[in-house]
């Protein structure tokens, strides 16, 4: 495991030299002016606005991303603008009309719905201003370039997660339910591509037994936890539960204690942050799906950066628009599963800090996980 987080490393620092070759709360905003005097690239460079989605969905927006893009463009002395819409359509739309108003020449999104997006990108193209797609696709919007993980294969990581579980415990024909992200987020359906991908074979040939399958409204913890509470009334014997996100994980546990079942119906997860760690170190959540944040900020800065100067950088990915049949420019790095011998492995690539995970309840767990 740790093999494979240390290849990224070299993947990502190996994507960066390309590119250079080529060419906390809500309402959060960061601004910073490069100084003049700290290079002449940085004086030439534009401005670049960045639209997180919200902090609710995920906590990794203001803790994660919003963090290392920021040092990014410390880092390379260029202006930037980074504000988060807090799931508001029209709150995102008017920041990136501001943004470009004010002078940015790049925008860099995580769009709300396609929809919203793509009004944004049309926008900006009509001013002459390239757009990034930040970690979810904007259908029929036409960015310029498109920097994700590999998003079918979280879901396909969560299917062969949820498998394994299921077989160590050794639970015959399970029901299983479906937890799905945003019907509205175009990486919820890659996801429930990814992990459908592994099921279906097991549904069809009576291995397993297809139960409730919804998809949550804008990752909505709360509206999860609602969901999951109505599926396990109307299946009480769910075995095993897809859940496609942490947050959506802890909300199925959250109503799984209430019947005395935490530990015992596995459940999945994706983003590996201090919340969905713990639930796997107690045993309430069985897997997660560690996308390392830092390698996707900094390939994304480095396509703005670059952007920003001028430059013309290429990318050896695409992605298929399956709206428009368009490829779509795409850097697209790998994800990693996570469980209970790997929680370690997080730690250790610096995304999680010990004193977080390991405190109070967690500090014998950490020590039994391995942990440093």
């Amino acid at each position: 495991m740790r093999k494979g987080i240390l290849g990224l490393t070299a993947a990502a620092a190996a994507l960066s030299l390309g590119l250079t070759a080529c060419g906390g709360d809500d309402g959060a905003t960061s601004t910073q002016s490069a100084a003049p005097a700290s290079s002449s690239a940085a004086a030439k460079a534009g401005k670049i606005g960045v639209i997180l989605p919200d902090s609710k969905s995920s906590p990794r927006w203001e803790t994660a991303d919003h963090k290392y893009l920021e040092e990014a463009f410390k880092t390379a002395g260029v202006e930037y603008d980074i504000q988060n819409a807090q799931n508001d359509k029209t709150a995102f739309q008017t920041i990136a009309d501001q943004m470009i108003t004010n002078g940015a020449t790049v925008l860099l999104i995580v769009n709300l719905d396609s929809g919203t997006g793509k009004a944004v990108i049309d926008k900006a193209k009509g001013q002459g201003v390239p757009v990034i797609d930040y970690d979810r696709l904007t259908l029929g919007g036409g960015a310029s370039y498109y920097v994700s993980f590999d998003n079918t294969k979280v879901g396909t990581l969560q299917g062969e997660g949820l498998v394994k579980c299921l077989a160590d415990k050794k639970v015959e024909k399970p029901l299983i339910a479906e937890l799905n992200g945003s019907p509205t987020d175009n990486n919820a359906t890659q996801f429930k591509a990814g992990y459908d991908g592994v099921l279906k074979p097991k549904y069809d040939a009576g291995e397993y037994t297809k139960g409730p399958d919804e998809s949550v409204p804008d990752w909505d913890p709360v509206k999860g936890g609602t969901i999951f509470e109505q599926m396990l009334t109307s299946a009480p014997k769910i075995g095993g539960v897809l859940a496609a996100n942490d947050n959506l994980g802890n909300a199925a546990i959250t109503v799984l204690k209430k019947q005395k079942l935490n530990g015992k119906v596995p459940v999945t997860g994706q983003d590996a942050g201090v919340q969905g760690l713990q639930n796997i170190l107690n045993g309430d959540q069985c897997m997660t799906v560690y996308k390392a944040v830092k390698k996707e900020a900094d390939a994304a800065a480095g396509l703005a950066i670059a952007l920003a100067k001028g430059e013309k950088p290429t990318v050896s990915g695409v992605t298929k628009d399956t709206q428009t049949n368009a490829d779509v420019p795409s850097v697209l790095l790998d994800p990693q599963p996570i469980t209970f011998d790997s929680v370690k492995d997080v730690v250790a690539d610096g995304f999680v800090s010990k004193d977080e995970l390991c405190k109070g309840e967690f500090a014998a767990k950490c020590t039994e996980a391995g942990v440093q």
